[in-house]
């Protein structure tokens, strides 16, 4: 059984120092997915030993895969080539990780081999039929609960599939990536349009990896006519997991921190722009590329930040990072605006109810909206949140504690190893307050 953990921030602390955060998740999975069907070897360094991309790990490992855990993020995959997965012998269990599961409907749909995609408690809650009804279209046949969630029964259609043209309802870089990966089985070309950018990880490292994707616009296209090759990957910090300590530098008086080495892809960047519209000064050093993806050395400092309007063209590129956002809104002066962000209501919880039930529970003004919310800037008092099992949530209400006027409670944050297992000794090192319970 999973150990009960609840936080205890004691407030009105500051952040000082620099951290290099945990290496970026999207990246992680994609890594394991893509080197286990390269021809060769695959050496990955900075991969995210958290339970997310371990879960993927452990599926292509359960496919036949050899893959090696050298410690410290280094991971040595002993490619199969894209025909080499193995039929599993048992459903692939792949914990919490959204990602996962969308992702591997879409690469599992041309395989020659059936199979079962099940998670936890709250993976199973997940819509699935953004990327089972897609694949469909394909030609895959994949069996959902009558509610299009997990399990996922997977029949095989190797040779089978065949290339659409699809346009994307919303901003989905899951769903954007699923049809690439069923892209690569299938017959003729497969063509995805975004209504708007999201993140593009999965068309780097195929590129990376020597297979063609072409780009052009909001345009994604991808066909079967293509191998990857290994090559080695050195994956940077997630910039998901230094938006805590951006929100948190930015918010509590007298901070100072450095963040090293962390991704700034631009499909990524939207929290540096948000912050930056409200005020926060974020300076960005030392510009790089490593392994085909930018990355630099974030500077911040605190500042007085102020209520804006989100662009909605921004939402998409700030998707993960919008709890702790919330939080820099509700210590920002005025009133801050978020509309466009329905996706948020169908996370690992209904993010904007969420948000909105604990930050009201600390004395912040709020309204929750179908696709965003409203924040009246305030005083941040203390309290007792339930996280709801929301790894993100639990790790926003952290930060919140660095400029709350009374100690925050955070129950059910067990789940925070799901994405950021260094959470609590990177924080606690830069100068916050947190001890954690656990309990059987």
């Amino acid at each position: 059984m999973t150990k009960k953990i609840t936080f205890h921030i004691q407030h009105g602390c500051q952040l000082n120092g620099q951290a290099r955060v945990a290496g970026d998740k999207s990246m992680s999975h994609r890594s394991i997915m893509l080197g286990s069907l390269a021809q060769g070897v695959t050496h990955v360094t900075g991969f995210l030993e958290a339970e997310d991309a371990l879960a993927t790990l452990q599926a292509f490992r359960d496919m036949g895969v050899i893959i090696e855990q050298r410690g410290n993020g280094c991971v040595t995959i002993h490619g199969v080539g894209k025909h080499g997965l193995k039929a599993p012998t048992k459903p692939l269990y792949l914990g919490n990780s959204g990602t996962s599961m969308r992702l591997l409907s879409g690469l599992l749909a041309g395989q020659h081999f059936d199979c079962i995609l099940t998670g936890d408690e709250s993976l199973s809650k997940r819509p699935m039929k953004r990327v089972t009804e897609p694949l469909s279209q394909m030609g895959a046949v994949i069996e959902t609960t009558p509610a299009g969630t997990a399990p996922l029964h997977i029949t095989g259609q190797a040779g089978k599939l065949h290339g659409i043209d699809y346009i994307m309802p919303m901003a989905s870089a899951q769903v954007k990536s699923c049809l690439l990966l069923a892209g690569m089985y299938a017959q003729g070309q497969t063509t995805i349009t975004e209504p708007a950018p999201t993140r593009d990880h999965t068309e780097r490292m195929l590129n990376g990896f020597g297979y063609h994707v072409s780009q052009q616009g909001n345009q994604a296209s991808i066909t079967a006519a293509g191998q990857l090759t290994a090559f080695d990957i050195d994956v940077p910090s997630d910039i998901s997991s230094a938006a805590f300590f951006l929100v948190g530098a930015s918010i509590a008086p007298h901070s100072d921190v450095l963040l090293k080495q962390v991704g700034i892809n631009p499909t990524r960047t939207g929290v540096i722009d948000i912050l930056r519209l409200m005020g926060a000064k974020i300076e960005i050093l030392n510009q790089r590329e490593v392994g085909g993806e930018p990355v630099a050395d974030l500077h911040v400092t605190s500042s007085q930040l102020k209520g804006i309007e989100i662009p909605e063209d921004l939402v998409p590129l700030a998707i993960d990072e919008f709890p702790v956002l919330f939080i820099a809104a509700a210590c920002a002066t005025g009133e801050t605006r978020l509309t466009g962000a329905e996706e948020l209501r169908v996370k690992e919880s209904d993010r904007i109810q969420v948000m909105a039930d604990g930050l009201q529970t600390v004395g912040i003004n709020v309204q929750a909206t179908p696709d965003g919310m409203i924040i009246q800037g305030g005083t941040i008092g203390g309290g007792i949140i339930d996280s709801h099992g929301d790894h993100r949530i639990a790790m926003a209400f952290a930060i919140a504690g660095l400029c709350a006027s009374a100690p925050i409670t955070i129950l059910d944050c067990a789940n925070v190893n799901t994405s950021f297992p260094e959470f609590k000794a990177i924080a606690t090192n830069l100068g916050l307050t947190l001890t954690s319970q656990e309990e059987a």
